[in-house]
């Protein structure tokens, strides 16, 4: 009888781990409650000027990179994320978008994977 107690005891033990950190991941991602795959598909204004850098950039792609650029590590995450990779975006290409924005105020020299903001 002891035995089974214990495994129960133990189980729970491990459900009520298992779910907060289920808790944790879900909030842990770098942009928030939003993850980066859901950030990248609001940035479809800027399609052409991620893949082309002499394509230019519209007045819709530079809004939803300002709002991004405020905080960098989503950004990055954004740019490097799966649907970002799978819709043609090129990382290199993409991480010019807030300097031909001409954004002021961008984080220059941040690292993004192997990218760097120029």
């Amino acid at each position: 009888m002891e035995a089974p107690m214990k495994f129960i005891c133990i189980l729970g033990l491990v459900a009520v781990i298992c779910t907060s950190c289920l808790e944790k991941v879900d909030g842990a991602s770098a942009c928030g409650k939003s993850s980066p795959d859901d950030e990248a598909i609001k940035l479809a204004p800027c399609a052409s000027a991620a893949q082309d850098a002499n394509a230019p950039v519209s007045s819709g792609c530079c809004q939803q990179v300002k709002r991004l650029g405020q905080n960098p590590s989503c950004l990055c995450a954004v740019l490097l994320s799966d649907t970002a990779k799978n819709s043609g975006v090129k990382a290199e290409v993409a991480i010019t978008i807030p300097k031909r924005c001409n954004f002021a105020n961008r984080p220059v020299g941040y690292k993004c994977g192997p990218y760097t903001l120029p």
